[in-house]
């Protein structure tokens, strides 16, 4: 199978500073990865660069076999980016956010037509809220707001989305569901590539993961790859791994044993703890 986007001996930097060098990564058609590391460690600016919002100092990224650009987008590319980059104020409904993604396609009007709209109400039906069309974006649940932006980057068929920590700010419940619909999508035969820092979110819903702390640390299946000694290389922390049945559970080496703060505890709330046992 052909690559759909190669990334070769890559380096990326803000002034002086470099944030990575040397990273190369191919993703597949079809493919759903998660992109783990820990806040800092370069995962927003490798997809900046493949999105061409930041010039790479070196190396090379290429698409369907060809060469992009620096600073140039690859065609057929959606984007979510991160809820915290988000005027939430802004006085704009859901339907309107949608249609924001389809305002390159306006060559003469400077209003939305009916096409953009139908297409809105598709999308928004495709990632299941509808019905939330004409409420303001600040006043969604985070889920719905979630799914109103992947609808945006679903605007121009794209054949890969990269999101930038999509779960970052989610409850459980929201982050379950966001994924859950990615698997749809991905099903259908949309390429995908999310950024995260939450493991265990991974480990039980995307069957490839990438570990990145300035560079490419590993990648494969998270069975494979989530070990102590990987996490550790990629985190910079101890972590523990468990396994049970098809199960991979992740927690950090020192928060999984009981702290002595635990046995401070007063007379009293011990009595009352004994008697409600």
């Amino acid at each position: 199978m052909e690559p759909l986007l190669e990334i070769r001996n890559l380096a990326c930097g803000y002034q002086t500073q470099p944030v990575f060098t040397r990273v190369d990564l191919t993703l597949y058609p079809g493919q759903l990865s998660g992109l783990v590391g820990p806040s800092g460690s370069g995962k927003s600016t490798l997809i900046k660069a493949i999105l061409g919002l930041i010039h790479p100092w070196a190396g090379e990224i290429w698409f369907r076999g060809k060469r992009l650009k620096p600073g140039v987008a690859p065609l057929r590319v959606g984007y979510v980016p991160q809820v915290e980059t988000v005027d939430w104020n802004f006085p704009v409904t859901a339907e309107e956010v949608v249609m924001m993604g389809r305002y390159q396609k306006q060559k003469f009007l400077p209003w939305s037509s009916k096409r953009d709209r139908q297409v809105a109400r598709v999308l928004l039906s495709r990632v299941g809220v509808e019905h939330i069309a004409h409420q303001p974006i600040g006043e969604l649940s985070g889920g719905q707001q979630q799914r109103v932006f992947l609808a945006r980057a679903l605007v121009g068929e794209p054949e890969i989305v990269l999101l930038d920590e999509p779960t970052s700010s989610s409850d459980l419940h929201v982050q379950h569901e966001l994924l859950h619909l990615l698997a749809e999508l991905n099903q259908q035969g949309l390429t995908i590539l999310l950024s995260t820092h939450d493991l265990n979110s991974v480990a039980t819903h995307l069957p490839w993961v990438v570990c990145f702390n300035q560079g490419l640390i590993c990648q494969g299946q998270p069975i494979d790859i989530f070990t102590p000694t990987n996490l550790e290389r990629t985190f910079g922390a101890e972590m523990v791994v468990f396994h049970q049945d098809d199960r991979i559970l992740i927690a950090s080496g020192g928060t999984t044993l009981r702290h002595q703060m635990q046995h401070n505890l007063p007379q009293i709330l011990r009595q009352a703890s004994s008697k409600s046992a």
